[in-house]
């Protein structure tokens, strides 16, 4: 299977496995991580690790797959489903992670990289072109210079760039990601899915679900839970409720 899934009840790992196209997806395959991502948030993850293997994260869309624009239409609403899962979503990255896969690292929460990852999205090296939603991330994740640079010049930026710019949160491998990732499954999950909807909602603009999942944090369990082994001094064991 070219997605692998791994799981410790917490933190779900999925693993893009291609090497012969450095992690590149065609639809069928693009099709396999959409039912990965959706099955990891149904058995209950607290936490979601993405990654390559064979030293890429993913080097784009396969290229000798891609006919037209429909594919671009399945890949949002792929991108969608991960960027809104209520968890904590990591991208462990090394060596080329470059079109569709800047997609994905930009569709996670938090970026964990290595020496060896390059940062591009080519879309003008192939006539093509990525959608606003893409361009709008692009710009809040890496700054407005280095968006205009990576889609005006084909730029492709390593990971000082990355490091930087604050578009990579920590340096590191897959093991790094996963430590993060079950530090990341032992906190509050409520905490977490309202932090991810406040960092959606616009400047000065309102959020139902935002005011929804706040208030629902406020009058939780976990906060009782919270509360207490704050006053008792010890690790709280928080349940999502």
């Amino acid at each position: 299977m070219p997605i692998r899934s791994e799981s410790d009840d917490t933190v779900h790992v999925l693993t893009i496995e291609r090497p012969e196209r450095r992690g590149a997806l065609d639809l069928d395959h693009l099709e396999e991580l959409d039912a990965a991502i959706a099955a990891a948030a149904g058995a209950g993850a607290r936490a979601l690790v993405l990654t390559g293997s064979d030293g890429h994260f993913c080097a784009g869309a396969d290229l000798t797959q891609l006919e037209d624009v429909s594919f671009t239409h399945r890949l949002a609403e792929v991108l969608d489903r991960l960027a809104t899962l209520p968890i904590t979503t990591i991208a462990a990255i090394s060596g080329s992670c470059m079109g569709l896969g800047m997609q994905l690292a930009i569709s996670c929460d938090i970026r964990v990289a290595d020496e060896t990852a390059r940062f591009a999205v080519p879309a003008a090296k192939l006539g093509l072109m990525v959608d606003a939603w893409t361009i709008d991330r692009l710009r809040r994740f890496w700054g407005e210079g280095a968006t205009r640079s990576m889609l005006l010049t084909a730029a492709v930026h390593d990971i000082d760039d990355a490091w930087r710019l604050g578009f990579v949160q920590h340096h590191g491998d897959l093991a790094s990601a996963r430590e993060l990732a079950s530090g990341a499954a032992r906190l509050a999950p409520l905490s977490q899915a309202c932090a991810k909807l406040g960092l959606e909602v616009g400047d000065g603009v309102g959020s139902a679900d935002f005011e929804r999942a706040y208030e629902r944090a406020w009058s939780s369990a976990d906060l009782q839970e919270g509360r207490r082994a704050f006053a008792q001094r010890r690790a709280p064991e928080f349940e999502g409720a």
